[in-house]
């Protein structure tokens, strides 16, 4: 519904809403249910198998229902959010509804209301006519930011002709084609004008670049000798046993491999099986004494698993202090044995993590179950609880004696209620007696 304090709404129409309109209306003894009007009282119907409060609530709400609608087509021809025209029909149908309305209210100040509306169709007419203006004007301001836009990118482009940034300018061009078809379209003359003007600077950046490429021959030369100077060192280095500092310089001839950027194809091939090769030579060796670390890393893991064996038999926990102890022993023995493989030794952490985890758990539940403050606040809710159950029990029984059966049901359904939480509480209770 809309706000009464609106100050933009018509009196008439805050009038229908203000205050309660359940006054204009009484339900007689066989459940009908009446509106008070100038005319006198008039049926408006009945709600069977509610009580008169309940049918009388009915009816004020269907009365409010059209009101707000009232109050609301006002608000919306006054905001100019409507076409006079519909809004003419909108008054045409909300008439209908209030001469049939079978509703509870002020009947005479929603009809006042409502008939104050053809005049302030008429009264804002010029507002929306306004509003019409100045969406056409916001339309051709649109337009012309879109002109506007596709100018820009056609400028950005042909300034990009002379450029020699070959790949950042054609990277470049390709984001302005990309915004040019995302921007919106205009009128085909216009939009054919300035797309000629950019599809010719971009063409004439094409050109020059595929020019530059194709008189690439000396740079080429070039690269042979750079390649060449690369496969030489990495021969060089085939041979070496400093495993770290060679494998660290061979990554950076790679890199260097790779900002040499492409020659003649034959050339970068064959160059390219001579460093792959001396690397390869490199590698294996490394990798043959690794295995030889190998051994001895697989005899450690084999020690490693045997405590960690010993640590996970712990559990289940029998007795919280001799396994704490145990845990400290075989804790400092795995610290004692040597290096073994990253991921392996992970896992085999993590499996000690389980049990340093479950062991601390258990320190924490036994400070828990010898918590007096606890078990005191748990006496207090399980006191609570009982006290609850015993209240409703009683204002049950007292409903019965009145004749209230429906209250006497509420007050039983909470009692049950509460005897399942009284349940659940003392078993929390017999938790902390029995620790």
């Amino acid at each position: 519904m809309e706000s009464l304090d609106n100050p933009t709404l018509p009196n008439s129409a805050a009038a229908a809403l203000i205050g309660d309109p359940s006054k204009f209306g009484r339900v007689d003894d066989n459940g009908m249910v009446y509106v008070r009007t100038n005319d006198g009282e008039k049926v408006v119907g009945s709600y069977p198998g509610k009580t008169a409060e309940e049918a009388l609530a009915y009816f004020v709400r269907k009365f409010e229902i059209v009101a707000s609608e009232v109050a609301l087509l006002a608000a919306r021809i006054i905001s100019g959010a409507m076409v006079p025209e519909d809004a003419h029909d909108a008054v045409k149908k909300l008439r209908n509804q209030v001469e049939h309305l079978n509703g509870v209210g002020n009947l005479e100040a929603l009809k006042s209301s409502l008939e104050q509306i053809p005049p302030l169709i008429d009264e804002h007419r010029p507002a929306y006519e306004a509003k019409k203006a100045a969406e056409a004007e916001a339309k051709a301001a649109k337009r012309a930011a879109a002109i506007s836009a596709k100018e820009t990118l056609v400028a950005e482009a042909e300034g990009l002709v002379d450029s020699t940034s070959w790949k950042t300018t054609g990277e470049r061009l390709k984001s302005l084609l990309d915004e040019w078809k995302a921007a919106p379209r205009l009128d085909k003359k216009t939009d054919g004008e300035l797309w000629k003007r950019f599809s010719s600077a971009r063409n004439k950046f094409d050109k020059r670049r595929r020019t530059h490429f194709a008189s690439l021959s000396q740079q080429q030369n070039q690269v042979k000798s750079t390649k060449e100077r690369i496969v030489s060192e990495a021969e060089s280095l085939a041979t070496s046993t400093d495993w770290v500092a060679t494998a660290r310089r061979y990554k950076a001839l790679m890199d260097e491999w790779k900002a040499t950027g492409r020659g003649k194809k034959n050339d970068d091939t064959k160059l390219w099986n001579r460093f792959k090769a001396a690397q390869d030579t490199f590698f294996a060796a490394k990798n043959a004494d690794l295995e030889k670390r190998g051994e001895s890393m697989a005899a450690n893991l084999e020690k490693r698993e045997a405590i960690v064996a010993e640590i996970e038999a712990l559990l289940p926990i029998q007795n919280l202090d001799d396994a704490r102890r145990k845990f400290r022993d075989l804790r400092s023995k795995l610290a004692k044995i040597g290096m073994i493989d990253k991921k392996k030794r992970a896992s085999l952490d993590k499996r000690v993590d389980v049990v340093e985890m479950t062991i601390k758990e258990a320190e924490q539940e036994k400070w828990r179950r010898s918590d007096p403050g606890a078990r005191a606040r748990a006496n207090d809710v399980v006191n609570q609880l009982m006290n609850a159950v015993a209240d409703y029990e009683a204002k049950a029984t007292k409903a019965e004696a009145a004749g209230d059966s429906k209250r006497a049901a509420e007050h039983r359904e909470a009692a049950a209620a509460r005897r399942m939480w009284l349940s659940e509480a003392q078993k929390g209770l017999a938790d902390f007696t029995t620790a």
